[in-house]
């Protein structure tokens, strides 16, 4: 069983097949959807430690991408609601609160839970495009330069042969 996990990581971290594995878990991890991309970045730096930069670049693009597509799914069921309704949404503290600091606001998308709806909520907000996207990369790579590199310091050593 071990030999079969072995091989089953050195096939997934092979440059060829790892990097674009990571930005496909990135990606998906950064929408709605409850996925950690952490594991994947922190296996393939530990199998191939010459990847660090390019999978923690690889892996901030991957999840920037997906809070953009959060942001847009904000953006259209804004849209959608005000449809159906044919009023705006009323506000509440939480988006007053959003609205006050605006796309800043975008630099947390990185945390736990409340990041991946912080970005839908800045599409629903409209609040502009680029500078949430901006902040949004800022914030994903420094939270994937922090937990890949503290890992790193944890889990010392080389995994496999």
């Amino acid at each position: 069983m071990e030999a079969w996990i072995d091989s089953l990581l050195l096939l997934l971290a092979l440059p060829k097949f790892g990097l674009s594995t990571v930005f496909i878990v990135s990606l998906i991890s950064a929408t709605l959807l409850p996925l950690g991309s952490e594991p994947a970045v922190f296996g393939l730096v530990k199998l191939n430690p010459e990847l660090f930069w390019p999978a923690v670049l690889v892996a901030t693009a991957g999840n920037t991408i997906g809070g953009a597509i959060s942001w847009w799914m904000g953006y259209g069921a804004e849209k959608a609601y005000e449809h159906v309704t044919h009023h705006a949404a009323s506000d509440h503290k939480a988006l007053a609160l959003l609205r006050r600091f605006g796309a800043k606001a975008c630099l947390l998308s990185w945390l736990p839970v409340v990041g991946d709806p912080l970005c839908a909520v800045a599409g629903w907000l409209r609040l502009p495009f680029w500078p949430c996207v901006a902040y949004m990369a800022v914030g994903k790579f420094l939270r994937y330069l922090v937990i890949t590199a503290g890992l790193l310091w944890v889990f010392p050593g080389q995994f496999g042969p």
